[in-house]
Order: C-alpha cells, then structure tokens, then sequence
C-alpha cells in the first residue's frame, strides 16, 4: 500500500485531531478483529506468538490486544522474549564489547529453556518467570510466577517468536501475529521504504530512552537489517495473521526530533532519503499524539509503555 505525503499533510494541516484520531480507530479496529478470532480459538490456541522486525510495535501491539481481551472477561498475560535470552559467558561478553557478537541470532534466546515454560503454561502448570538483566548480560529470577488457568491467554512477544526453532511448541496450539511497516510514503515521484520508517522509529525510541546517539543506532542500521532478512523474514509466512502498522501522521510526530539532526547530516547516504521526506512533511507537535497512540512505543507518554 502506499500514501502521498500530500494527502498526509493536508489532513494533518486541516483537521490533526481528526485524522489522528481515525488512524488510531483503525488500527485498533484490526487488532479487535484479531482479538476475537483469539478468543473463538482460546480453548485449542491459548499461546499468541507474535513477531516483528526492530521498530515494528511488537510490545504495543502486544499490549493493546492483551487490554482489549482483558475488557472481554478473557485474562490474559503478556511476555517478552527477550526475557529468555541466554546469560552471556566471559567469551560472549567479551565479543560484545567489541561489537562482535551477533545480536539478532536466534541462538542468544535459550530455546530449551524457553519451549519448557511456554509447554507449562499450555499444560497450566506453575512457572517462575525469568528476567533478563541486560546490563549484566545475565537472566535472573524475581520471585513472579504465572499460573494459567484454563481459559486464560498469553501473549509471547519478540523478534523470534514465529521461529520453530526457538519457540518448539506443536503449531496447533499458538496463534501466530507478525507485524510491521508495510506501507510506503511517496512524494515527487520517490518512495520512503518501510525500513526507513522503522529507522525513524528507533532512532527517536534511542535517543529518549536507551540515551543511545543517532550515530549509533544507525551505525547498526546495515547489521540490523540483515538479522531481520536472515533471521525474522523468512518466517513471516508462518503467522497467522498480518498487521501493518504504519501510522499515516507519524513521521510528521518525529520531525521535531529528527530533522535538525538530519540536516547536520545530510551527506549521509542513509539520510538522504529520509531528509527529503522529513523536510516536506507538516509538523505534528508530540503533544498532539495521544497516550494510546502505536507510536507512543517511541516518542514516549503512552497508555501502553511499559
């Protein structure tokens, strides 16, 4: 699918509130769909996998359908893969520090570990939930433990989520999401790929949240972007089912963050393109967003943060 920029600015020029607020309807209106498929199919697929590329509103998502099946009665618990990610021995911690080691694999999830609980859970038996101390490297145990009684849901999301390798439950029992930008922005006769609208996603989340420099997050852009082609995309086919979530007014919310900074760096190739679209789109103030907007995930002030 794709959307002019011209049309973009001219609903946000005339009525922002409006077109914000028919954008967000419209996406929760998927996600409703889903959510009652969900619930017609809790007792056979109780586990929701669901899976993204970096920058595609996993947790959001996540989120947002986890509330609205909450509202209908039908409790349901929501976990982070990354959570599962295996401690780091001194060799790996080592190659980390000098930006060897690769952190897109499906290996740093420790998938024997993982398959036990979620089998567990499908059983409604007791589990103590692990945490992931990143800045250790290392997962550790809190005392919090998930009980699933028989109706109850839980939501598993992360990168590698539709990865049977990873997550070794029999298909059967797990309903499968996998989100992501899909829609492309053109304007004088150029297109804004999705990847690139991801990009600005990241680079705003980690500047005001991982304290992460824009030089930084795009020096990992190429790496990235090869994990997910290597590792995410070709699992994609797997889900059940597809939800774009390209939010029509939200490069106009990251103008303020990011053209200034674009405009310093114009000469960079992974700018260019970005600039051009950046430097025509209408301001939208990040005020103007409201708390239960997708794109809160990044510009931060969101219903769904966690």
């Amino acid at each position: 699918m794709n959307i002019a920029l011209e049309n973009i600015n001219n609903s946000i020029l005339e009525d922002p509130a409006s077109f914000i607020k028919e954008t967000n309807a419209a996406y929760r209106e998927r996600l409703r769909e889903i959510a009652h498929d969900i619930a017609e199919n809790r007792e056979k697929r109780p586990i929701i996998l669901l899976s993204g590329p970096s920058g595609s509103g996993k947790t959001t998502s996540a989120l947002m359908i986890e509330s609205m099946l909450d509202k209908e009665g039908l409790e349901t618990h929501t976990l982070s893969l990354d959570n599962y990610f295996s401690t780091l021995s001194d060799r790996e911690k080592a190659l980390f520090a000098e930006g060897k080691l690769d952190l897109e694999s499906p290996n740093r999830v420790d998938a024997d570990f993982l398959t036990e609980q979620l089998t567990a859970i499908y059983n409604c038996e007791p589990v103590r939930l692990p945490t992931y101390d990143f800045k250790e490297s290392t997962r550790v145990f809190n005392g919090e433990v998930l009980h699933r009684k028989p109706g109850e849901l839980v939501i598993l999301e992360g990168i590698h989520s539709l990865n049977p390798d990873v997550v070794g439950l029999p298909d059967e029992n797990s309903a499968k999401i996998y989100v992501s930008v899909r829609t492309r922005i053109t304007c004088n006769g150029e297109e804004l790929h999705p990847s690139k609208i991801r990009l600005m996603r990241r680079l705003v989340r980690d500047l005001l949240f991982r304290k992460r420099s824009f030089h930084d997050t795009m020096m990992m852009y190429n790496s990235v972007e090869e994990g997910e082609n290597k590792y995410i995309m070709p699992y994609k086919y797997r889900s059940t089912y597809d939800v774009d979530t390209f939010m029509a007014y939200e490069i106009c919310a990251y103008k303020p963050f990011l053209l200034e900074a674009f405009e310093q760096m114009h000469d960079n190739p992974l700018v260019e393109d970005m600039l051009r679209f950046l430097s025509d789109a209408a301001p939208l103030l990040p005020d103007e967003v409201p708390p239960d907007s997708l794109i809160c995930e990044f510009i931060g002030k969101g219903e769904f943060n966690s």
